[in-house]
């Protein structure tokens, strides 16, 4: 098991509104952060990103529930993530499971989140939410 994993992930699940300034402990200058919805490159657009999605909720968190190095500077975390839209599922508590990809060196400076964009988001507007159920119920 990663020393370095671990330490990341009990960092990063430690992000707030208030302490976003820690991603620079976390990240290199030449970060490269991808996701479903975005793709992000250097340290200042890291900044702003989080800026924005701390922003746009009321409770955000990180569960970290498995750490795998598969080789030197690389691995890959699995994770829950937890938290509450005003304006999605009425604001109720949304679930999202997920896995992150990271390389690094004394910092993470490729970081390319998988999860599931419609569980994330698009299950949960009013209009697309019971457009995707109908669909995933004829799907299934």
């Amino acid at each position: 098991m990663s020393d370095f994993l671990q330490r990341f992930a009990r960092e990063f699940a430690a992000l707030d509104k208030d302490n976003l300034q820690r991603l620079d402990e976390l990240y290199s200058e030449d970060v490269h952060f991808t996701d479903p919805l975005h793709n992000v490159q250097g340290l200042g657009p890291l900044h702003h990103y989080f800026a924005q999605l701390y922003a746009n909720v009321s409770h955000l968190h990180f569960d970290f529930h498995d750490f795998d190095q598969v080789a030197e500077g690389r691995g890959y975390l699995r994770w829950t993530m937890s938290y509450r839209h005003p304006r999605l599922a009425g604001g109720q508590l949304i679930e999202v499971e997920g896995c992150s990809f990271l390389l690094w060196r004394d910092r993470v400076y490729r970081h390319r989140d998988y999860f599931d964009a419609g569980a994330l988001l698009y299950e949960h507007l009013p209009v697309m939410g019971r457009a995707i159920g109908w669909l995933k119920g004829r799907m299934g």
